[in-house]
């Protein structure tokens, strides 16, 4: 049994910096006397009005903590939590502690119950002096959610993000419950339903995730999209993508304040009427989360005004400014309705710190490194007097990926087969609904294809922060859809305390290939996005030059962790150019010499090549050159981030750092010349290592300008000016100089 707690009680050394302590609530002494949740037990034993009374304490000091947290810094969004503090005290009282959001602003609540249930210890935050202390400055609690803040399971940016990250905690982890708060303003993002709605269909017997709607009817400076909608309306909408179970708790039906609107302020009941509110929200999260760990979709919702119990409501609430600070009249006043007795922080933490069977820095999924199976993965050797295709090759060590670690999962919009990857299907087989072996469909499939790139990358680069092994593959084209989850992951990769498999992504069907499907399917503007990243220190972008290229590339990234790692490559017949141990050392040191002339007179032209197609004009243009008297050198530019100097790379600021870049002796030895050519079939921000750190006196880039609709690559090449007679005639030109 816990020791009874005296309301007088001083408060916990943790409380050191609270500035406002309230009176005992009425029956403290009856319902504080000792925290719900027992000792050495992981959540409440039962709905009772003692769990009702001590969820509401833990609603009011997330509140608490959270505004007083924001006010020290006149900056931060207490708002939206607010309104959802029931909600989250509730899941944290049932032990349901796995909790992910899809609302970056939500930030400062999340770090009010990591500091609670005393995971923030984990970084130097003791006391509430600390919080005020770290909070939105460097190497403390950023503005909005990150892989670096102990406890916490997954970042929390962009909108519409954050239902990933609970899936795939979902299909990882069976037996535990992944809730992940919404919030109405962001349910203007159609993808966010659209993308459980699918995952539903392709596994439907995965139903341990749960989505915490958060109606408040505001977004971020105005009504929310759905602030007219009824309740009936609301859970219709739910109904229609697929969830069987929705449980809608209004407080306006427990109102004795008289507030207008359909939207009020819980905190503004009578004290009977807030514990019967938060009895309600108690007993329907207990539904809810039995029902999802029973085998049905099902959704929570929680209705009441944002910002109830903060300094205002409204879309009003949701940000603070300069003058928010806390000595300002409506953030004191704010503060001192939400103060606790002091008794009341310690019930409160002990409650916090039980759940979940202890603190979530110890007890998270994400707090641990999943056992992964070993890979033995058996590359095919080509020769190099013959042609074939990259995005094949690499689709057969996917399928041996897939076969040894059943876990695996490969993503996919746009189809495999028509990337020249249908060996990945054959192997793997699509994740469908409709079994049908001519489409390679069967339920048990390892192929997860929605038609949403969001919905590929998100799924993909949520299990690899959560641990496990996948795949996004892509129309480089579309990659730019689904992109920024795999930024966010990435840069949450960068902050981890814990290894976990790289975010691995393959686009293909580059813009060379695409001629007669026009711009539309033409857009390697995003290898300058990839380009950019690579100065973060845990991002790559992979142009494997051949097929053999491709199986290093692909052996490369999955090897990694930590990592964002991009392969970009091509799915016709093309040369060979380097042998399988050559592809593997290119990889590691990030270029190769793949060809050089014995002899030539005039001058030396290094061409750096970023790419497998592009390579055929630069050897068409070769050949003239050689025939007109020039020595020329051809690099394959495979990694460029090894390319770059050490200093141009934040590398010593990530988990997981590596810096292998390649030496100044074996740089200058391959890119040394007269004349460097940077030549890509894309834009030319990749090859900009190779131009910083050249020494050769005249460099120019022939490189991707725009779409059309051509009929062959070779006419897409000549309409951006990529072509032999541009090659050879800029390069004479340089040599004159």
């Amino acid at each position: 049994m816990s020791t009874p707690h005296n309301p007088a009680t001083a408060a916990p050394a943790f409380c050191a910096g609270i500035q406002y302590f309230g009176e005992a609530w009425p029956d403290f002494a009856k319902y504080a006397a000792r925290a719900a949740i027992a000792p050495n037990r992981a959540a409440i034993e039962a709905v009772d009005d003692q769990a009702a009374y001590q969820t509401l304490l833990g609603a009011d000091a997330l509140r608490y903590v959270t505004l007083q947290m924001c006010g020290s810094k006149g900056s931060g969004h207490p708002g939206g939590f607010a309104s959802s503090a029931e909600a989250h005290a509730a899941l944290m009282m049932l032990g349901h502690t796995n909790i992910v959001t899809e609302v970056g602003h939500h930030a400062p609540g999340f770090y009010s119950s990591m500091f609670l249930d005393g995971s923030l210890a984990e970084m130097g935050i003791h006391t509430m002096q600390d919080m005020m202390t770290r909070f939105r400055e460097k190497h403390g609690l950023l503005g909005h959610l990150s892989g670096a803040i102990p406890g916490l399971l997954a970042p929390a940016g962009p909108l519409g993000q954050g239902q990933h990250f609970a899936m795939a905690g979902a299909l990882l982890h069976r037996d535990k419950l992944f809730p992940v708060t919404i919030g109405d303003g962001g349910m203007g993002e159609p993808y966010v339903l659209n993308a459980m709605m699918h995952f539903h269909t392709a596994y439907p017997d995965v139903t341990n995730f749960l989505p915490v709607l958060i109606w408040n009817g505001y977004s971020q400076e105005h009504h929310s999209m759905v602030s007219l909608h009824t309740n009936e309306q609301m859970i219709a909408y739910w109904k229609g993508h697929g969830f069987e179970d929705v449980i809608l708790v209004n407080a306006k039906d427990f109102d004795d304040s008289t507030q207008s609107g359909e939207y009020v302020d819980s905190t503004r009941f009578s004290f009977k009427q807030r514990l019967a509110f938060t009895k309600a929200v108690l007993q329907g999260v207990e539904r809810a989360a039995k029902s999802a760990l029973g085998g049905k979709l099902t959704a929570f919702i929680i209705k009441q005004l944002k910002g109830s119990g903060v300094h205002t409501v409204g879309a009003k609430s949701h940000n603070l400014y300069p003058a928010d600070t806390l000595d300002a009249a409506h953030i004191v006043e704010g503060l001192q309705r939400r103060a606790l007795p002091a008794a009341a922080w310690q019930i409160v933490r002990e409650n916090f710190e039980r759940a979940g069977g202890g603190p979530a820095v110890k007890t998270v999924v994400t707090e641990f490194e999943m056992k992964l199976p070993a890979l033995s993965l058996k590359m095919q050797e080509f020769a190099k007097t013959e042609k074939a295709v990259p995005s094949t090759a690499m689709g057969a060590l996917v399928a041996q990926v897939g076969q040894q670690d059943k876990r695996f999962v490969v993503t996919n919009a746009d189809g495999n087969e028509a990337s020249g990857m249908k060996n990945i299907n054959d192997a793997l087989k699509i994740r469908h609904p409709t079994e049908d072996a001519l489409y390679n469909q069967m339920p048990s499939g390892q192929v997860y294809e929605p038609l949403n790139e969001d919905a590929c990358a998100g799924l993909a680069s949520a299990l690899a922060l959560f641990g496990s092994r996948a795949l996004w593959l892509s129309y480089e084209s579309f990659a730019i859809n689904g992109w920024p989850i795999v930024q966010t992951v990435s840069q949450a990769m960068a902050e981890l305390r814990r290894k976990t498999p790289s975010v691995v992504c393959m686009f293909t069907a580059g813009a060379l290939e695409q001629g007669r499907n026009g711009w539309t399917h033409q857009r390697p503007e995003i290898e300058n996005y990839f380009a950019a990243m690579m100065r973060n220190g845990n991002g790559y972008t992979l142009f494997p030059c051949d097929a053999n290229s491709i199986q290093a590339a692909y052996e490369y990234a999955t090897n990694s962790v930590n990592k964002s790692m991009v392969i970009v490559a091509s799915k016709s017949p093309l040369p060979v150019y380097q042998t399988r141990a050559e592809a593997r050392d290119a990889v590691q040191k990030g270029a190769a010499t793949i060809y050089e002339s014995k002899s030539g007179n005039k001058g030396t032209v290094v061409f750096a090549v970023t790419g497998d197609m592009v390579m055929l004009p630069v050897f068409a243009a070769k050949d003239k050159l050689e025939a007109d008297g020039f020595r020329v050198r051809i690099v394959a530019v495979v990694n460029p981030r090894q390319l770059y100097r050490a200093s141009d790379v934040a590398w010593d600021t990530v988990a997981q750092p590596d810096n292998g870049f390649l030496a100044d002796e074996p740089f200058n030895a391959m890119f040394d010349g007269d004349v460097l050519l940077a030549v890509s079939g894309g834009p030319s921000a990749p090859l900009e290592p190779v131009l910083l750190r050249s020494r050769a006196p005249r460099r120019d880039t022939i490189c991707w300008k725009r779409g059309e609709t051509t009929a062959s690559p070779n006419e897409l090449m000549d309409f951006n000016g990529i072509t032999v007679d541009a090659m050879v005639s800029r390069a004479k030109a340089l040599v004159k100089q």
